[in-house]
């Protein structure tokens, strides 16, 4: 599947900052979508590139010019597309991007997975408002496991269709062997 460079930045950027990066991992032609999106409620800031046609070579340009652009603490982390899906048409705007990252205890790994492609990620991206859900596998450390949703209303989150899907029989079974979680609500500042 699919690669992305994800650009973990220790502080919210300010419009110069994102113009900064944005013209750096652009530049030369790369073949990269560069999305940036900032936390809501902690100082943090999130760059994606994503490849066009899977260009690995574009992806470690990027981030070695990451490397000289990005405030100070950056990280960069690659990560291996393990599901996408799409509910809302592709031209629907999705200010908002959801993330949980977390590792899982081993013997409730397969369990994990499994929940994530069967139920929870399918029944999340059919909630009215969600426009796509991607998961991905993180090789460069923990958290391992990334699980990113696009909405169009920060309400989404909360909505009765969602906390329906988040309290199912087998969500409840599953959680308990999440470790190392984080979840946070970033706002996407578009072009």
């Amino acid at each position: 599947m699919d690669k992305v460079l994800l650009i973990k930045i220790p502080a919210r950027l300010d419009a110069l900052a994102v113009r900064r990066i944005r013209a750096a991992l652009s530049t030369g032609g790369l073949p990269l979508d560069v999305d940036v999106c900032v936390a809501v409620e902690l100082d943090a800031s999130y760059v994606y590139c994503r490849t066009r046609d899977n260009d690995l070579p574009a992806l470690e340009i990027a981030r070695a010019r990451a490397a000289t652009v990005c405030p100070g603490g950056s990280r960069t982390v690659s990560l291996d597309g393990m599901l996408h899906l799409r509910s809302e048409p592709h031209e629907a705007h999705a200010p908002w991007h959801y993330i949980v990252e977390t590792d899982v205890a081993p013997e409730s790994e397969q369990d994990f997975n499994d929940w994530y492609t069967r139920e929870h990620m399918p029944g999340l991206a059919a909630v009215p408002g969600t426009v796509r859900a991607d998961r991905y596998l993180c090789k460069d450390g923990t958290p391992r496991y990334y699980a990113c949703y696009d909405l169009i209303t920060r309400e989404t989150l909360g909505s009765p269709p969602w906390l329906a899907v988040r309290g199912t029989h087998w969500s409840s079974r599953v959680r308990p062997a999440f470790r190392n979680t984080k979840r946070t609500m970033f706002a996407r500042l578009c072009d």
